[in-house]
């Protein structure tokens, strides 16, 4: 009597990729499914939740400080019937007019930064994909400047050209790319380069500019959140209130992007389609964030990376590092206010002080990963 076959082992679930900097993580959770939607249901990580609620308490409380403290100091209860109309005309000039455009901006252009970065990082599958590096913000830069400085344009205009100097940035890369595939390193290098000619370019718009403009100019490339008011909050909520959204709903295609296009591929994913659309609003996010406030860097390269550190996530993780990227802007120009009063300190220089220390962190990092 032959003896019984031996019972086969449990199948494990499915390693998902995560990136350039992650290493495989299996996908963990409790599945929801959602009443009435047939066959449709949701993963629902804890320690993400967690995460991602801690995240929003924490920007909660940045928010109230932001409108609380200054020169004219505000209780919680003064800054909340300021907000809803009842306050008295002090308080409701310095919340409303001064203080709550700025935190606003400081919110969407922080959590556009992110999530535009986040995208560069899953499409290239590098941690240095991200708008700063690849020449994106520059190019951005460029064409704000052009408008700035040549056309003498207004808001609107400033954001047009934002977005022409971006996407025509985004065209030349992909042309120097054409025929040799969207590489995560070759595209980086190719980024780098052509971020210093678009660097070469700004020094030389400002050489043409009379001294005011070329002060103006240079005070905006710093990258500032200081008198920014509700043209600029608006301007940038709603480019954020139209881009987030296809961000979001493409999210789960760009995880299978990440595990490699032939993945992609036999998942049902159209990676060209995806690749395209997710590339376009990636560089649309950064443009806007940089019309409104110039060029801020460390955001768009560290919240994604710090947001998937944190929830150890497998996908992009686009709403954590929506957060994320919100709360490292405001508490960075909160920190730029508070602690360096009186003296006006851009935000940029915070941002651009701290990453360029997480820079050299990254690089020491994926070094000694690469020799491993």
């Amino acid at each position: 009597m032959s003896a019984a076959p031996a019972p086969a082992p449990a199948a494990k679930p499915p390693a998902a990729t995560t990136g350039f900097l992650h290493r495989p993580r299996v996908v963990t959770g409790t599945v929801l499914r959602i009443p009435g939607a047939r066959g449709v249901s949701v993963r629902v990580q804890g320690r993400a939740l967690a995460v991602t609620a801690a995240i929003l308490l924490t920007l909660i409380a940045v928010a109230l400080l932001s409108l609380t403290t200054g020169d004219y100091e505000l209780s919680v209860a003064e800054v909340l019937r300021a907000l809803t109309g009842g306050g008295s005309g002090g308080a409701d000039f310095v919340v409303n007019t001064l203080r709550l455009p700025r935190l606003l901006t400081a919110l969407a252009v922080g959590a556009a930064l992110a999530v535009s970065g986040a995208l560069l990082t899953g499409l290239t599958g590098n941690a240095l994909g991200s708008p700063d590096i690849i020449g994106f913000t520059n190019g951005s830069a460029v064409g704000a400047l052009t408008v700035i400085i040549v056309l003498h344009g207004s808001m609107t205009q400033i954001a047009i050209g934002a977005l022409t100097g971006g996407l025509a940035t985004a065209a030349a890369v992909h042309l120097l790319m054409l025929g040799r595939g969207l590489h995560g390193f070759r595209l980086v290098v190719i980024g780098i380069g052509v971020s210093a000619l678009l660097l070469a370019v700004n020094s030389y718009l400002i050489t043409r500019a009379t001294f005011q403009e070329a002060l103006e100019a240079q005070a905006w490339l710093i990258g500032s959140l200081g008198n920014r008011g509700w043209t600029h909050a608006n301007a940038i909520l709603i480019a954020v209130a139209v881009l987030l959204p296809p961000a979001f709903l493409l999210s789960r295609r760009l995880s299978m992007v990440e595990m490699g296009d032939l993945t992609a591929t036999g998942l049902g994913v159209d990676v060209t389609r995806t690749r395209t659309v997710l590339l376009l609003v990636s560089v649309a996010l950064a443009a806007f964030a940089t019309a409104v406030t110039g060029p801020i860097w460390f955001i768009a390269l560290a919240a994604p990376q710090l947001a998937r550190r944190l929830t150890r996530t497998a996908g992009p993780a686009l709403l954590p590092a929506a957060l994320t990227g919100a709360l490292l802007l405001a508490a960075s120009d909160l920190a730029a206010q508070r602690l360096f009063a009186p003296a006006l300190l851009p935000v940029g220089t915070a941002t651009g002080t701290i990453g360029g220390l997480y820079l050299i962190w990254l690089l020491i990092t994926e070094s000694r990963k690469s020799r491993a």
